[in-house]
Formats: C-alpha cells, sequence, structure tokens
C-alpha cells in the first residue's frame, strides 16, 4: 500500500512540441499564446499533485487541457492526413520507486502502459489510453473482474472507439475537431508550401512524480502534417515516444574481510576449495584455480595465463579427491554479504519527427543507456542518457544522417523526470526531490516545470535554449 504520508514532494514537466522554430519566425504575440496557455495548464496540474493526486491522474489531466486548445498538435488542434482526416493517437505509461509496487494490485501494476492508435471521434485520446492501461479484465489475484477490459497494450481503429463508447467516455463531431489553421497547413503542405513556422510537430506530453514516489507519463499527437493514412508514428509505441521504468541498482557493500561479494546465492563459488582453508577473499586467480585446475592440458596453461595463476593448478588437480566431503564448518564457509540495493525510477516523454523515434526506440534507449551503463563510464547521470539521445549531435539527429536539416527528419526532444529511493531529503520539509531533465536538438521545444533554488519554487516556460525576448 502506499505510504500513508509523503515521501517526494510532487514534480512534473510538459513539453508541447518540438521543430523548426526560430525567433524570427516566432512572433511574440503567437509566443505569448504558448506561454500562457502551457503556465495555465502547468499551474492547474501542480495543484492537483499538491493535493494528493496520483502521478497518472495528473498526467492524464494535464495532456487532456491541452487536447481541448487547439494551439497544440493533439485532440482538437490535431493536423490532417493526405486525405483530409484526423487520425489522433496516445499513451500513458506508469511505473514506481516504491519496494513491492509490482505486487501490490494498484491501478497500473498489472499492465503498466497502453497505447491507442488512429483514433478519430474521442475527444480526449489520453483518457482513451488511461482506461485501456486500467481496464485489464482482471483483478489483483488474476481473477476475471468483468471491468470490460483485456491485457492488449495497444488498440486502434474502429475497436478502441467501441470501447471508447462502452466505457462511457465523451466523443466530439468532426466540427469539434476541424480548424482553419490546420486545414490551411494541409492544403498548403499538399500544394507543396513550405511553412514558415509549424507546429505539425507539436506532440504534447507530460511527466509526473506523485507524494507517493509514483512517475507516469502521458503522451499525445494527431500525427505529422499530411500523413498516410493508417500511419502508426512514435506516441503510441512502447519505447519510442514514451517510456516508464525502475530498477535496482546495487551499491558496494564490503564483508568482513573487505571486498565486495556476490549475493549469498552464489555461494557455491567454493564447492571446490580445500577444506583445511577459510576463504575470506575472492579474486581473479582463485578463482581460475577452483574452476580450472586439472581441466585443460598441461602444454596450454603456460599459453593462457600468466604471472603465477596457474602455477599450482598440477600440484592441486594431482591431490587425491575423496569420494565424499565433510561439510564446511560455520567458520569455514566462504564470508559473503547480500549486496546493498537502491532503487531507480525515471520516466519520459518524446516530442518531434515520430519516424526517428522509432528508428532509434529513444526512450527506451536513453534508459537503457543510465541502466545498463557501467560505473563511471558515459552516461553517468539521466541528463546526460537523454542528450546522448535527444541533443545536439545525438542518436536522433545521427539517425537523419545526410538528410539532417534538409528535412524535418532526426528532430525532436525529450523530457523526463528521475527519482531514487536514496535521494537526499530536503531538511526543510522531509521530502526527497526528483529530477527534472530535457534536451532538444533542433530549433525549439516548448516546455513548462516548476524548478526551485535558494529563493524558492519558480514557474518555467521556455521554447528556446534561452529566454524568449
Amino acid at each position: 500500500m502506499p505510504p500513508t504520508s509523503p515521501t517526494f514532494k510532487p514534480t512534473l514537466i510538459l513539453h508541447g512540441g518540438a521543430g523548426a522554430i526560430h525567433r524570427s519566425t516566432l512572433p511574440p504575440s503567437l509566443y505569448e499564446q504558448y506561454h500562457a496557455s502551457l503556465l495555465t495548464y502547468l499551474r492547474s496540474t501542480y495543484t492537483l499533485l499538491k493535493n494528493g493526486a496520483t502521478a497518472l491522474d495528473a498526467a492524464v489531466h494535464a495532456v487532456s487541457l491541452m487536447e481541448d486548445d487547439e494551439l497544440f498538435n493533439c485532440g482538437r488542434g490535431s493536423v490532417f492526413t493526405s486525405a483530409g482526416t484526423i487520425e489522433m493517437e496516445a499513451s500513458v505509461m506508469v511505473t514506481s520507486v516504491r519496494e513491492g509496487w509490482e505486487d501490490s494490485g494498484e491501478p497500473g501494476t498489472i499492465k503498466r502502459g497502453a497505447g491507442v492508435i488512429n483514433v478519430r471521434s474521442v475527444r480526449h485520446p489520453i483518457q482513451l489510453a488511461k482506461e485501456a492501461l486500467l481496464r485489464t479484465g482482471y483483478d489483483s489475484n488474476g481473477e476475471l473482474n468483468g471491468d470490460g477490459g483485456n491485457m492488449h497494450s495497444q488498440l486502434g481503429g474502429l475497436e478502441v472507439e467501441k470501447l471508447a463508447d462502452e466505457w462511457g467516455l465523451e466523443f466530439a463531431p468532426d466540427e469539434w475537431f476541424w480548424t482553419k489553421k490546420r486545414w490551411d497547413e494541409h492544403i498548403r503542405g499538399l500544394k507543396g508550401i513550405k511553412e514558415d513556422i509549424t507546429m505539425s510537430q507539436g506532440t504534447v506530453g507530460c511527466v509526473c512524480l506523485d507524494q507517493w514516489g509514483n512517475l507516469s507519463v502521458a503522451t499525445s499527437t494527431g500525427g505529422l502534417t499530411n500523413k498516410k493514412p493508417g500511419r502508426v508514428g512514435d506516441t503510441p509505441t512502447f519505447g519510442a515516444g514514451f517510456w516508464a521504468e525502475a530498477w535496482d541498482v546495487k551499491l558496494p557493500a564490503e564483508s568482513d574481510a573487505g571486498m565486495v561479494y556476490g549475493t549469498s546465492d552464489s555461494a557455491g563459488i567454493s564447492a571446490e576449495s580445500d577444506q583445511s582453508t577459510e576463504i575470506t577473499t575472492w579474486d581473479f586467480a582463485s578463482c581460475l584455480r577452483s574452476c580450472l585446475g586439472g581441466c585443460l592440458p598441461a602444454c596450454l596453461r603456460p599459453l593462457l595465463f600468466t604471472q603465477g595463476i596457474c602455477a599450482d593448478l598440477d600440484s592441486r588437480s594431482s591431490r587425491p579427491r575423496s569420494p565424499e566431503k565433510e561439510p564446511l564448518l560455520s567458520h569455514q564457509q566462504p564470508k559473503y554479504t547480500r549486496p546493498l540495493t537502491t532503487r531507480r525510477a525515471v520516466a519520459l516523454s518524446g516530442t518531434g519527427n515520430g519516424d526517428s523515434f522509432l528508428r532509434v526506440a529513444a526512450a527506451r534507449t536513453a534508459c537503457s543507456m543510465l541502466r545498463f551503463s557501467s560505473p563511471g563510464s558515459f552516461p553517468s547521470t539521466f541528463a546526460e542518457a537523454v542528450t546522448a539521445v535527444a541533443g545536439q549531435g545525438g542518436e536522433l539527429q545521427r539517425s537523419a544522417g545526410r538528410r539532417w536539416e534538409k528535412t524535418s527528419e532526426g528532430q525532436g526532444g525529450i523530457i523526463g523526470i528521475e527519482i531514487g529511493s536514496d535521494f537526499a531529503e530536503n531538511p526543510d520539509d522531509k521530502l526527497k526531490r526528483g529530477k527534472v531533465v530535457f534536451d532538444f536538438n533542433c530549433g525549439g521545444m516548448f516546455r513548462a516545470w516548476i524548478e526551485e533554488d535558494a529563493d524558492g519554487e519558480k514557474e518555467k516556460v521556455m521554447v528556446f535554449r534561452e529566454e524568449y525576448h
């Protein structure tokens, strides 16, 4: 069950699209519209989190607001396909830093993510994605519960809209999704007229951390202007345009002999040890002597081992072995300690050229770079991992090859939050803090978040790397 008292300070970040946005083509009046909308949605969502809302509810709330705002390429502001139709996509995913969360039976623990594809008439595709996540058809004990759901992680087209109707979600007529701005972009695109500024890559997203150490990411889009009907982008695709994951990180733990050992489950390493020897250390040479003694031809040993590692293999292998060994006494057992662990969790949302995100599995790649990197190697932080994928010269940009800056390929950005069970508490409120990260490789990325410094909390809304003046 969730902790009875808060353990983390609520944290969130939103994005409203990324692409070829430049100062020369972004007039102050248009910038102010984006700024006002993002600031309003940031404040509304942050208030929910501070009042105890879950990360999932808060993230879906933020994206629902943007789906009703025709500034953004999602919901009402979705771009048109080449056939002049609307095809929307959305996704949600959850994870937690709390131990045992996966077995808690809480919403999202049975099925951690869901994406919906080719949605045409549901007013809020993000709410449809949330329902697809929560309605599994099973309860926490694995019994059928008749909630009308299933264990599918991706659903699309007419069938998912039928489910939306069964689940009581709101529908909107075609007129709701038609805006002059997007229709004009559609017509100009068909004529091959290049836009001075376009937010057709304006996928929206929100990443939230709630008070209990849960993370959620919600992402929604109308896709690319004049995309082929039926095209599936990165937004509903796991690991491409969104991702959330938690894992345990082993920390060094010293034994009585001052060495680091594996778990007690690996104690079999001493099975062939001399019973008269108490093993208090583990080293490479002794491991080889124990495991390879008598196995290699004598002529090969000098070629494969140096510095005396196999110096006594002959003497050890020629030693007579008793049919049955007496069990080791307690003081003769190898001294192992189970490693200490800390728990990490991250959630990411991407925006930009979706086909490029698909090609490099952008969101999961950034997570994997952090999770599986060796200690002390690059990337050593979540921010470095996001930059390695979505920053200038990163994986997304390299995926475009020679087409970089000649087309929209490779352009994009990523936002995310990282938390850890070992993160230090703030002395003032005894709460741990999440780390907000973001980066992008193109002209700009609309984003809004709340940061904290010595002077307190500050609301931030930006599009470029520097403030808009």
